[in-house]
C-alpha cells in the first residue's frame, strides 16, 4: 500500500472515532454476564439462546434454594418480593448485598430473594457465603436453562420487585437501593 491511501485510510480512521459521543458518568455499570461456554457440536445440535425473551406480567418462580429448601415466588404473595439476579464476580452485584440483606431482615413486608446468575457449583458459593453472608436465600441459577418467566438476564446486577399481587412493579438494571424499592414501594 502506498504512502497516499494509508494516510488517507488512518485519517478516515481518526475523524470516525472522533464522532463518537462523550461517555457520561455513571455510578457504576452493570456488568455483563459471562458468555456461555461453546457447546460440543459434534454431540449436540446448536441451540439458539431465546434472548428476545421477557418478563411475564405475573412471574412464577420455584427453584431449589441452595440451603435445600425449595423457594416459590407464589408463596410470598401479600408480600413485596425482591428478584435480584447477581453473581460473586459481579463488583456492583456484590455490593448492593448487604443493603439487600438489611432490607430483607428489618421489614417484614419485604422479602429478598437472590438468584445467581453463574455458573458455580454449591460448594463454592457458600463457602462464597461464609464471606459475604446475607439473610436472605440464595439459588444458583442454570444459565442454560433460566427461569422461563423472567427475562434473560443482558447485564447484572438485574433486580425485579414484585408486588403483593404478583405484578411486576418494577425492573432495574444495574445497582439498586433499598431506598431506592422503598421509594417505588411507597409510589405504588
Amino acid at each position: 500500500m502506498t504512502a497516499k491511501p494509508l494516510l488517507l485510510a488512518l485519517g478516515l480512521l481518526a475523524l470516525a472515532a472522533c464522532n463518537k459521543p462523550a461517555p457520561t458518568a455513571q455510578p457504576e455499570p452493570a456488568a455483563a454476564p459471562p458468555a456461555a461456554p461453546a457447546a460440543d457440536t459434534a454431540s449436540a445440535p446448536a441451540a439458539t439462546p431465546d434472548t428476545d425473551r421477557r418478563t411475564v406480567e405475573r412471574p412464577t418462580l420455584k427453584l431449589k434454594a441452595l440451603d435445600g429448601s425449595d423457594y416459590d415466588l407464589a408463596a410470598h404473595r401479600g408480600k413485596w418480593v425482591v428478584v435480584n439476579f447477581w453473581a460473586t464476580w459481579c463488583a456492583p452485584c456484590r455490593k448492593e448485598m448487604p443493603e439487600l440483606s438489611a432490607l430483607h431482615a428489618m421489614r417484614d413486608e419485604i422479602e429478598v430473594v437472590g438468584l445467581a446468575y453463574e455458573d458455580i457449583e454449591p460448594a463454592e458459593m457458600k463457602a462464597f457465603l461464609e464471606k459475604r453472608p446475607v439473610t436472605y436465600p440464595i439459588v444458583i441459577v442454570d444459565t442454560y436453562n433460566p427461569p422461563e418467566d423472567f427475562a434473560i438476564p443482558r447485564g447484572l446486577p438485574l433486580t425485579y420487585l414484585i408486588a403483593p399481587d404478583g405484578t411486576v412493579a418494577k425492573e432495574y438494571l444495574g445497582p439498586v437501593t433499598a431506598a431506592d424499592i422503598e421509594k417505588r414501594i411507597a409510589a405504588r
